[in-house]
């Protein structure tokens, strides 16, 4: 009887932990500011200014972007200056790239948290949209396909199109995935639900999924790719992992989905 006793109480605190500790289970940012000597090396520029109120690392290689640009979602770990192979593959294909960054990441204010990302997301496309104009693509990376397709879900933005690499369903389904032996479905305070937000969304949607996902299992992305009705297409790297998907920018599959993002297949 004891022994029950020290079991189920074990497990209690265990449930608490994770509730209490769970922001810090999901984001790992890297708080600090990305130097000046790093931003130029990647190709890339403070944006809207260099100051303390930057919003994200811009493109700078041409003055004209005739395909548009591609607002990009990072994932939960690091910063946006981290990204720039998004910059070294789309760039060459016509799109000015925008790596956003989060609040609580790379130096910015604030604290991370599903409202205050989808917050900052809408602001900084919005004025993405009022110094560029259209079209305008979002892009999302992991735990950024959540504030993506967020955003895309908000019918007052002009989006053309999204794409969403190894992304979720939704985190409740997946936090219950991973945390199984918990009723983690119910304690999840974030809950980037992309199959609701999307259905908001007529837009085109590309998908890319890892077969070999270990962090986020491809059956989460697969059932988001099936919950969708408007255009799709779907993209999947086959042995690749979580972080290990073909971000060189010579990787076909850039073509490919900017050719479909951009009503060209």
């Amino acid at each position: 009887m004891k022994f029950a006793l020290y079991v189920i109480l074990i497990y209690i605190v265990l449930a608490t932990a994770a509730f209490l500790l769970q922001r810090r289970l999901l984001y790992f940012p890297d708080r600090t500011r990305p130097s000046e000597t790093l931003v130029q090396a990647n190709g890339l520029a403070f944006w809207p200014a260099p100051d303390e109120g930057y919003r994200g690392l811009i493109s700078v290689g041409w003055e004209e972007y005739p395909n548009g640009t591609i607002i990009v979602f990072h994932g939960n770990a690091g910063r946006a200056v981290d990204r720039g192979y998004y910059a070294r593959a789309l760039e060459p294909l016509g799109y000015r790239v925008l790596l956003a960054e989060y609040p609580g990441y790379g130096g910015r204010e604030g604290k991370p948290s599903e409202g205050a990302f989808v917050a900052d997301a809408q602001e900084t496309v919005e004025l993405a949209y009022s110094e560029f104009g259209s079209p305008l693509f979002l892009w999302g990376e992991s735990l950024g396909c959540g504030v993506a397709a967020a955003v895309a879900a908000d019918p007052s933005i002009s989006i053309a199109a999204v794409v969403l690499v190894t992304p979720w369903d939704s985190l409740p389904a997946l936090a219950q995935t991973l945390y199984w032996y918990l009723p983690a479905r119910w304690f999840v305070l974030d809950k980037f639900d992309n199959v609701k937000a999307l259905r908001s969304y007529a837009g085109p949607v590309a998908v890319a999924l890892a077969e070999r996902d270990e962090v986020i299992p491809i059956r989460h992305g697969l059932k988001l790719y099936e919950s969708m009705t408007g255009p799709k297409r779907l993209w999947t790297f086959e042995n690749a992992g979580h972080n290990s998907w073909p971000v060189q920018p010579e990787a076909s599959w850039w073509k490919e989905v900017t050719a479909f993002i951009s009503g060209g297949g």
